[in-house]
């Protein structure tokens, strides 16, 4: 597993950058924030994700750690492969995705290429909780809101994903109130089935 590559930087060539290290030129996809960081000819270090497919093998490369791990907790996401976490981390700095995520601002996810509605509601629901951001106040289109209480965002969310106010109630009805707002969203979506 290679978890990070220091070495110069050799060429730009379509969204991807050659590291030269030690003559070596490792080919890595990087978010444009990142790419905005690295300079061709100058020394960098990158963290590095592989993902390692039967036909494929691609480095993903991050400027900062912190980026990598918010590109990890995309690929958690059901249905969100590389190219679609690469695509969401393109939409903003790493503390605008967060606080995107974290907020519930699905417009803005949406906004990444290849990301829709359904997509975009995903990743709040299951990374809301989890990506270490402040919860803001003013963001529009949201997947529920803060301080309007554990039952009312699982509810919100519910609606959000398509459900109607009295389904996501009656869904929620027979599941423990003291789980975290997560768990409860995802068993209400089983009694769906």
């Amino acid at each position: 597993m290679i978890a990070s590559l220091r070495g110069v930087v050799a060429e730009v060539i379509e969204g991807a950058v050659v590291l030269d290290v030690g003559g070596v030129g490792y080919g890595l996809r990087v978010c444009l924030n990142d790419l905005a960081k690295l300079s061709i000819g100058r020394e960098a270090k990158v963290y590095i994700y592989e993902h390692i497919r039967e036909d494929m093998h691609d480095l993903f490369g991050f400027v900062e750690q912190s980026t990598k791990n918010l590109f990890v907790q995309l690929l958690s996401v059901k249905n969100v492969g590389p190219k679609v976490a690469q695509a969401i981390l393109d939409i903003g700095n790493e503390g605008e995705v967060r606080l995107a995520i974290a907020n519930g601002d699905v417009r803005m996810l949406q906004s990444a290429k290849g990301v829709g509605k359904r997509a975009a509601e995903q990743v709040v629901v299951e990374l809301r909780d989890k990506v270490g951001a402040p919860v803001g106040e003013g963001a529009e289109n949201v997947v529920g809101r803060a301080g309007t209480g554990r039952m009312d965002e699982a509810a919100q969310a519910l609606v959000a994903l398509g459900y109607s106010e009295a389904d996501a109630q009656a869904a929620l009805s027979g599941i423990n109130e003291t789980l975290p707002t997560e768990t409860r969203i995802k068993q209400a979506l089983k009694g769906r089935r």
